[in-house]
């Protein structure tokens, strides 16, 4: 049984911690697991990305990765429950190779599918993702001071720049669970209609 697998997924560096939990059937791939990430993030999806799973590379190959040493499976053919086996399994998914944001994924455990639930589901999570190209987690880091002082002589630029609604302590668990009911995969079965 046990066909779900409940990951915490958490941006390393991030005080406080921007994290996320999550439940997803464990025969997606790594490419799916990509997509899911980026929606219960908060990313815009625009970068590359690779996942280190007990130092095996994993994302998109492409015809340069020979340059960077090759060595990378592609994230469309590799399943979940291939690689990951218990909680001692490291996972570590990077995005976007210009800021770096490294993201420790943790297997938390697995469970039975529950026929009335979407799959994917955020289960919990805290904290706005940081906004797109802001330049890594120090950059990021200086970013939440400058917003903190109203007096600081960056303010109004940074507060431009990331517009006014931007809130690092808001996260929409609502909002982030429509746009993975959005996705195809792991819809609740239609009840038979007797």
């Amino acid at each position: 049984m046990n066909e779900i697998i409940q990951l915490k997924i958490t941006i390393q560096g991030t005080k406080p911690p921007v994290w996320r939990q999550i439940q997803v059937e464990k025969s997606i791939t790594f490419s799916q697991l990509h997509t899911i990430l980026l929606i219960v993030m908060g990313w815009d999806g625009g970068h590359l990305y690779e996942f280190l799973v007990d130092g095996i590379r994993i994302s998109e190959p492409s015809s340069d990765d020979e340059g960077w040493g090759g060595g990378i499976h592609d994230s469309s053919k590799i399943k979940l429950d291939s690689l990951i086996s218990d909680s001692k399994t490291k996972i570590v998914y990077t995005y976007d190779f210009g800021d770096d944001w490294e993201h420790k994924i943790v297997l938390e455990g697995y469970h039975n599918k529950d026929e009335t639930q979407y799959y994917p589901v955020c289960i919990d999570g805290k904290q706005c993702c940081p906004p797109e190209d802001c330049g890594g987690i120090y950059a990021f880091s200086e970013l939440l001071k400058t917003l903190k002082n109203k007096n600081h002589p960056d303010y109004d630029d940074t507060l431009e720049w990331v517009g006014e609604d931007y809130d690092s302590e808001k996260f929409d668990i609502v909002k982030v669970n429509k746009n993975l009911r959005q996705l195809n995969s792991g819809k609740p079965k239609a009840k038979s209609k007797k």
